[in-house]
């Protein structure tokens, strides 16, 4: 019994999953190239499974296959940014595009493919979640930082503009109240960031502790007691500590949870970050003040910049946590016009009282 012979849509459908299948291997070989070490094998054998999921298509297509075509719009750019980026940024858009596969609804796709773009969108989700870890003590305190300076100087100078004073004082205000927030931010986070490393630190095994597990009674187990007090069962707690016992080659046996203190950052970097952005931030809602807008005209400016400012940084923040990017940043410039409106409204309150 012969095969139906393809539509003519699924012919053109099956050519663009080949073309794109080409163009999602070739990301991940860019990415491979900047990756050393597991991660780069890693890459490598997405990319080997993104080459039988063409050849998959290719057999489908037959003499069908035609002139090849260009991958989506969505994947040269991956394309473009790991070859010219090789970031988080570019493993959180792979995620959230190995997540939204088009295989399970399409008959011409196995079930074995349709498995592996879902085991895909784990395995580079994996991937992204160590670059967060890397990135996440200094970025949050970037966004933060960039997110209350853009906020909290427009409400100042929304408030204090409402209340009728002069445009120099509004300058002079918005000025003051970029360098005192910057400062208090970076102070801030230097102090919050070197307590919670201490803490960490004070919550590690010690060294001493390594050095013990060689000269343990196997029989009597003590190990377990480790686990157990770190929330363990006691039945996991003995499996595991008979393991750590039996090997005694890894030198993270005793150790806390792995990326802890990377996940933390450093209080230096966390405190320059913080200070710069809060600047970078704060310093735009005072921009139309500084080319001499007075009025009006300079308010409507100053919520205009802020709010193309926040819409980036709510997209940023929806790029790296592999969510919405557009729901991130219309959450964003709710917020953030929120608390600007509120304290305008109390300056037009207070300067009409006086």
């Amino acid at each position: 019994m012969s095969e139906t012979a393809p539509s003519a849509s699924d012919v053109k459908r099956w050519r663009r999953y080949l073309a794109d299948e080409r163009a999602e291997a070739a990301v991940y070989r860019d990415l491979a190239g900047r990756r050393r070490g597991e991660e780069r094998d890693i890459l490598l054998a997405l990319a080997d499974a993104e080459g039988r999921h063409e050849e998959h298509w290719r057999r489908l297509l037959g003499d069908r296959v035609g002139m090849p075509l260009k991958g989506s719009l969505r994947t040269r750019m991956l394309g473009v940014l790991a070859r010219r980026f090789g970031s988080v940024f570019v493993l959180a858009l792979a995620q959230r595009a190995e997540s939204r596969s088009p295989y399970s609804v399409d008959a011409g796709a196995t079930e074995a493919m349709i498995a592996d773009e879902q085991i895909h969108a784990e395995v580079v989700r994996g991937l992204a979640t160590r670059g967060r870890i890397r990135l996440s003590g200094n970025f949050r305190a970037a966004i933060f930082g960039a997110n209350d300076g853009l906020v909290s100087n427009l409400a100042l100078v929304l408030g204090i503009s409402a209340s009728g004073v002069s445009n120099q004082v509004v300058l002079i205000t918005g000025l003051a109240g970029l360098l005192a927030g910057a400062l208090s931010m970076g102070a801030g986070e230097y102090v919050s960031v070197r307590s919670q490393r201490e803490l960490l630190d004070a919550s590690s095994p010690a060294g001493s502790a390594r050095e013990a597990l060689q000269h343990l009674d196997v029989d009597a187990n003590e190990l377990a007691l480790v686990y157990r007090a770190r929330g363990m069962s006691a039945r996991d707690a003995e499996e595991r500590a008979s393991e750590v016992l039996e090997h005694l080659t890894s030198d993270d046996a005793m150790d806390a949870e792995v990326g802890a203190h990377d996940s933390v950052g450093t209080g230096i970097g966390a405190a320059t970050a913080s200070f710069c952005f809060f600047a970078s931030g704060a310093i735009i809602p005072v921009l139309p003040y500084l080319a001499g807008m007075e009025g009006l005209a300079a308010l409507v400016v100053a919520a205009v910049l802020v709010g193309i400012a926040l819409i980036g940084t709510g997209t940023v923040v929806g790029l790296l946590s592999g969510g919405p990017p557009i729901k991130r940043a219309l959450r964003q410039l709710a917020i953030g016009y929120g608390a600007a409106g509120a304290t305008y409204l109390l300056g037009v309150i207070f300067g009409a009282s006086v």
